[in-house]
């Protein structure tokens, strides 16, 4: 069975003990970034599929590996994002904008 996607570090060995042969390789820098973002859109299907927080964890450890590759600390990200919130909120309100006018 082909995939060619990027997987979870002990998927391999998870199919080994299954009694089938993992043919993988190491995605160099550019491979690994495009399959991160393909894992994203991946993950995100899945849980707009199924929400559960099994698919909402499998989103944050994609986001984790995205952040880490591209040097962004993550408690830089959770301060960003309260500051985003104390300036223009969240969305528990479910406010849904129409339109605008002049």
């Amino acid at each position: 069975m082909e995939f060619n996607k990027l997987v979870r570090d002990g998927i391999p060995a998870k199919i080994e003990r299954n009694g089938e042969k993992a043919f993988t390789h190491i995605a160099g820098d550019k491979e690994y970034e495009e399959a991160l973002t393909q894992k994203l859109k991946e993950e995100v299907d899945e849980f707009l599929a199924t929400p559960c927080v099994e698919e909402a964890a499998d989103i944050l450890e994609v986001l984790h590996a995205i952040c880490d590759l591209r040097g962004v600390d993550l408690s830089s990200l959770e301060q960003v994002r309260q500051e985003k919130l104390e300036k223009r909120g969240g969305f528990s309100q479910r406010i849904i904008l129409e339109r605008t006018e002049e």
